[in-house]
């Protein structure tokens, strides 16, 4: 389920330079956002971020003071008018490396949202995609929007990422731009649940942007956001949990191998690299080596 919405545009400007610049913050890509205009400037490109269809600023605030799953509820309808879809260049880079990987039988869009990432399950599965999310009205418009008809054939399932409705029933698992809603305390219990669902030799692929650096303005945005959604939540209920610097690479891999899953990451080349040679965004390739079968849900 990508990033909900920030309460102030305006102070996300830093964002918007690094992306012009191609450079990337954890959960960030390029391609999140429009490119600048014709004059180099943001303002008139952001100014037309959300269309007509999509939300104001208003119900983007009353979303914003919701919990989670009922902020997602109400934004489902406008969601995909929005720049927080998962970008189609990041989904398109994912797609690509899957299907170089190998056949695979039976997916899971982990924290699906509208269906953005089980579209490309349909495309790299041979048998069954399921999407499994909190959000009702998430998992209503992505049931609308995807095609079901034929193979492989498509599940939707209402259900919390911490506790997933399944046995070992997947050989891949995916997620698109949902971790900042987990606390670090709680990756070691999210990774055991994909553990759980992956048949033997199944992999679990999420793509991961590089790092902000401490020497750039952004970064500090960042943490000012962060400190931000916590003195909010520590002043209102329910709690908004969404935070950008709680997701960070090597903690997440040392969780992935605690869980019972081999690592490897791999450079997304769309993306490009930093001048020290450093991928400025990785795929991570979590993989279960053992365990037993059960068949999907139907």
């Amino acid at each position: 389920m990508p990033i909900l919405a920030h309460p102030d545009v305006a102070k996300n400007a830093p964002h918007f330079t690094a992306l012009r610049e191609g450079r990337i913050a954890d959960g960030w890509t390029p391609a999140t956002f429009a490119r600048p205009g014709a004059d180099g400037r943001w303002g008139p490109k952001l100014a037309a971020m959300f269309s007509r269809q999509g939300p104001t600023l208003r119900e983007l605030a009353v979303q914003a003071l919701s919990s989670v799953e009922h902020g997602y509820d109400l934004l489902a309808p406008k969601f995909d008018h929005t720049p927080f879809r998962t970008p189609d260049t990041v989904l398109d880079a994912v797609e690509g490396a899957l299907a170089a990987m190998g056949d695979f039988e039976h997916g899971l869009d982990l924290c699906c949202g509208t269906g953005a990432g089980a579209e490309v399950l349909r495309r790299v599965c041979r048998e069954s995609v399921t999407g499994v999310d909190f959000s009702t009205g998430m998992l209503s418009v992505g049931r609308r929007r995807v095609r079901s008809d034929g193979q492989p054939r498509v599940a939707w399932v209402r259900g919390d990422a911490r506790a997933l409705p399944f046995g070992p029933a997947f050989d891949l698992v995916v997620s698109f731009g949902a971790f900042g809603h987990f606390l670090p305390g709680e990756l070691p219990g999210l990774f055991a649940q994909v553990h759980s669902v992956l048949r033997p030799g199944g992999r679990f692929v999420f793509p991961v942007g590089a790092p902000p650096r401490p020497a750039s303005p952004w970064y500090w945005a960042l943490l000012g956001f962060d400190t931000a959604m916590r003195v909010r939540n520590a002043l209102w209920r329910p709690p908004f949990v969404m935070y950008y610097r709680v997701f960070r690479f090597g903690e997440v891999r040392r969780e992935l191998r605690r869980a019972g899953l081999s690592v490897e990451h791999r450079a997304l080349p769309e993306f490009g690299r930093w001048p020290d040679g450093s991928p400025r965004c990785r795929l991570i390739v979590a993989t279960r080596m053992s365990g037993t079968l059960q068949a999907p849900p139907r």
